[in-house]
């Protein structure tokens, strides 16, 4: 049995009204109706007219978003020889070699949120797959976290790097931001990952490509998005 809504959600519930809103009154108004006293993450959730089975209409990308996520990310670089240094230099959290995969190994060491590996330690990590892969750390090269550019991926995974993923219903989830940021950068940073996913949209997916977009906060009620104006632009 569900469990019942509190009154500081539905409170909040009754200010969004049952129509589609544009992003930018959506954003603010998310913000605004917020209950809790911590910094709740914003997401956004997007169904596709894609399916999922079919390997030809995979939705998967990563997008670096301008005003960061809020937060401090943890990065794990997992290298060799001069590309350690340089992990260092990049201001990597951990790094290391061989050690760090036997420590993750014997430990089930999980203290950091990004993994990034060079292709030639590729190898040993595959003895990480079954512990880091449902976690979603395992490294991987479509999203820029098997690299030879350690520095970069450091860099960028420190300044809000994002990856999204539709999942096996068609939808994708992704954090945009806080409810604690300037408006502004909250719109833009969500304006970012939307226009991402629909530039990721498949040759092989035919008709109505958004469906649907959701802009919620952590604890909050959703409210929905007018889909529209990124259809037009996923035709383009």
């Amino acid at each position: 049995m569900a469990n019942k809504p509190g009154k500081k959600y539905t409170a909040a519930a009754k200010q969004v009204e049952a129509r589609l809103y544009g992003l930018a009154e959506a954003v603010p108004l998310i913000q605004k109706i917020k209950f809790t006293k911590f910094n709740e993450t914003v997401e956004v959730h997007m169904r596709l007219g894609v399916d999922p089975k079919q390997a030809d209409q995979m939705v998967r990308g990563t997008i670096v978003l301008p005003n960061g996520l809020g937060k401090a990310v943890r990065v794990l670089v997992i290298a060799s020889g001069e590309k350690i240094k340089a992990a260092e230099d990049a201001g990597a959290d951990f790094f290391g070699g061989d050690e760090i995969i036997e420590k993750i190994l014997k430990e089930n060491w999980l203290d950091y949120d990004v993994i990034v590996a060079t292709p030639d330690m590729m190898r040993g990590m595959a003895r990480l797959g079954k512990l880091l892969g449902p976690r979603g750390l395992m490294p991987n090269p479509k999203t820029g976290t098997v690299t030879t550019d350690v520095a970069n991926a450091v860099r960028e995974a420190k300044a809000g790097k994002v990856e999204f993923r539709v999942d096996k219903t068609g939808v994708i989830h992704a954090p945009v931001g806080k409810t604690g940021f300037d408006t502004d950068k909250l719109l833009q940073n969500a304006e970012t990952l939307i226009n991402a996913v629909v530039r990721a949209k498949p040759a092989a997916a035919k008709g109505k490509y958004v469906r649907s977009i959701t802009v919620c906060s952590t604890m909050g009620p959703g409210v929905a998005l007018d889909p529209a104006p990124f259809a037009v632009a996923a035709k383009a």
